[in-house]
């Protein structure tokens, strides 16, 4: 089964826990702090791997995770990091976020590597809290959660050549018979339900082919399988046009599929084609060569004719494709780099909910997501947190009153000016 498109969700690990622990030897009546912080979390990412050619293994498992931390303990012992996930996908993958559309890279050759998913940071243990004010700290951090997402992936099949045209031109088998591909072949439109790749040797020279399935009139917008495949033709630096040779007007053909090109990315105009009419073992075909030849002669375009059944012509065509690609400039060899935004960690907004206040903003839903609740210490330091960020001050502006619930992310809290009072 191929499977060009693909939605997953990735979970970096959490980072481990710091702890809260004091040396406790004989002849030390009075040990420091020496809770350990905690490993990091792992981190996920997606890297090309030359065994796949399809998104088909995530049809069946959606959700990947990446182990987390471990907690630090006592005697200053720091956790051990969680271990990175690799998730191995397709050459040509491209990768967006599927609730934002933000695009996150693309993985074109085997090898690639892809972070999509950054583990969280240990949390630290007492003995990296303690001060010239406060030699015995009563608290630690929690660590902070991994990234989570879900991932929109889109294959772009990776291929020298792609062959195009209508429905029963011949493209599946005239890919079967220069390579050794095994589509499935028959005569009726729509045959091929999903393209196939094919390795062709001319003059010890491999050369990657695809079929492209799918094309009629209306295809860049969803006609018959158009717009499911053509995105699959984008990375090919030649086009092999094929013909059907039977058609009742092979130049409509022709101007259709062109015209279809254009319509869904302009640039796929310009790609250099090589225009076949197929099916010179039926007499009436090898007829009308003459005539077909000199109509496509004078649209500028020099036609070559073939029969994929009997394999004629077939090798000189393959000759002239490997000479054109020797005179065509090499692909390129690195994705594009996604556009980051610099985010202001300190940056927060207030929104007033019927349950109470929400509080968005990076950095404070990390602080509270690290703070360990238990520890009267750790309380006091997020309440200063939100007083240095000014967010206590934007909760009294906006209306918050005492018993009011404050959300920061998963932490629900309860607004009080005096929190410890009896």
């Amino acid at each position: 089964m191929f499977a060009d498109q693909a939605k997953i969700n990735v979970k970096a690990g959490d980072g481990g826990n710091g702890v809260v622990a004091f040396r406790r030897e004989k002849f030390v009546p009075r040990g420091g702090p020496a809770g350990g912080n905690g490993g990091r979390g792992g981190d996920v990412f997606l890297v090309a791997s030359p065994h796949l050619n399809t998104l088909f293994p995530f049809t069946r498992k959606v959700h990947f995770k990446a182990t987390r931390g471990a907690h630090g303990s006592g005697s200053n012992k720091h956790g051990a990091s969680g271990n990175d996930l690799d998730i191995e996908v397709a050459p040509g993958t491209l990768v967006t976020d599927a609730d934002s559309g933000e695009y996150l890279g693309e993985l074109l050759n085997p090898g690639d590597r892809l972070l999509v998913a950054q583990g969280g940071r240990g949390g630290r243990g007492n003995a990296a809290f303690r001060s010239a004010i406060n030699q015995a700290p009563h608290m630690a951090e929690k660590g902070e959660p991994g990234e989570e997402r879900w991932l929109q992936l889109e294959l772009k099949l990776i291929a020298d050549i792609g062959i195009i045209g209508v429905p029963n031109a011949g493209k599946s088998t005239l890919l079967s018979v220069v390579t050794r591909a095994k589509p499935k072949i028959a005569d009726y439109p729509f045959t091929t339900l999903e393209p196939n790749l094919g390795v062709a040797i001319v003059d010890y020279q491999d050369i990657v082919l695809a079929d492209i399935p799918g094309l009629i009139e209306g295809a860049h917008s969803g006609a018959g399988l158009g717009l499911q495949f053509l995105r699959h033709i984008e990375r090919t630096r030649l086009v092999i046009h094929l013909l059907n040779g039977i058609s009742p007007d092979p130049l409509g053909d022709f101007e259709v599929i062109n015209q279809e090109l254009e319509l869904f990315k302009p640039h796929l105009a310009d790609t250099p084609q090589i225009v076949v009419v197929n099916k010179m073992d039926i007499p009436e075909v090898r007829e009308r060569w003459p005539e077909l030849r000199d109509s496509l002669a004078a649209m500028g375009v020099e036609p070559m004719s073939i029969s994929a059944i009997t394999g004629e012509n077939v090798q000189e065509l393959l000759r002239l494709a490997a000479k054109m690609l020797g005179e065509l400039p090499p692909p390129p060899q690195e994705a594009r780099p996604p556009i980051h935004v610099p985010v202001d960690e300190e940056y927060f907004e207030i929104e007033q909910a019927d349950d109470g206040w929400v509080v968005h903003g990076k950095r404070i839903e990390r602080i509270a997501a690290m703070t360990n609740w238990e520890y009267y210490e750790a309380i006091m330091r997020f309440q200063r947190i939100l007083e240095a960020l000014g967010i206590s001050e934007a909760l009294e502006d906006a209306g918050v009153r005492e018993g009011d619930t404050v959300f920061i992310g998963d932490t629900a809290l309860t607004w009080s000016y005096d929190p410890f009072a009896d």
